[in-house]
């Protein structure tokens, strides 16, 4: 198949479920209000672009590439961001719904989520040093040998965190959310 590389270009309301976006390398491109829910993304390049108010859900991402990706107020549910192309992964979640998503294993240092839920989401064995989890909702989110050094949670909220089998070492939290840390030992706090 013959890739294509686009470069600038701003993509508005379309439904590419109807009409696939075609494979290639874009790069800051911006994409607002488009629907990929379920479309097929795998082994695209996405390089400085920004997708707004976008509808990701349940997309095969196999081999895509997000460089440097900005993602805001999009629907991003049911995505295996595990099996992307790790190469320069790196991206941020501003005002975005994660829920049931996956970061297996994955290395994904200084990430930023902001006002973001991020429920029932697979963070087992990620690297997410010095993540930023401004305002979000953790619930039921699974961390499991994840390394959160220096990561700063003092606004998130429902988290469960072992600090048994996680690495905390610098993280930041409030006390207002320190009972996250202590959910293992079914205690009550007043």
């Amino acid at each position: 198949m013959n890739k294509t590389y686009f470069e600038g270009e701003t993509y508005k309301d379309i439904n590419y479920i109807d009409h696939p976006l075609p494979k290639g390398e874009y790069e800051n491109c911006r994409f607002s209000n488009c629907n990929f829910s379920t479309s097929n993304l795998s082994s695209i390049v996405f390089i400085d672009c920004e997708f707004d108010y976008c509808d990701l859900s349940m997309a095969k991402i196999n081999e895509t590439a997000f460089r440097e990706v900005k993602f805001k107020k999009c629907k991003l549910m049911g995505l295996r961001f595990d099996t992307c192309n790790q190469f320069l992964l790196a991206f941020s979640f501003e005002g975005c719904m994660l829920n049931f998503s996956s970061f297996y294993k994955l290395k994904i240092k200084g990430t930023h989520f902001a006002d973001c839920r991020v429920e029932e989401v697979d963070f087992v064995e990620t690297d997410l040093t010095k993540a930023l989890f401004k305002d979000c909702d953790l619930r039921m989110t699974v961390f499991e040998n994840t390394l959160l050094e220096q990561a700063d949670l003092r606004t998130a909220i429902n988290f469960s965190i072992n600090p048994e089998i996680n690495n905390i070492n610098k993280a930041r939290f409030s006390t207002h959310n320190i009972i996250g840390l202590l959910d293992k030992y079914n205690i009550v706090v007043d």
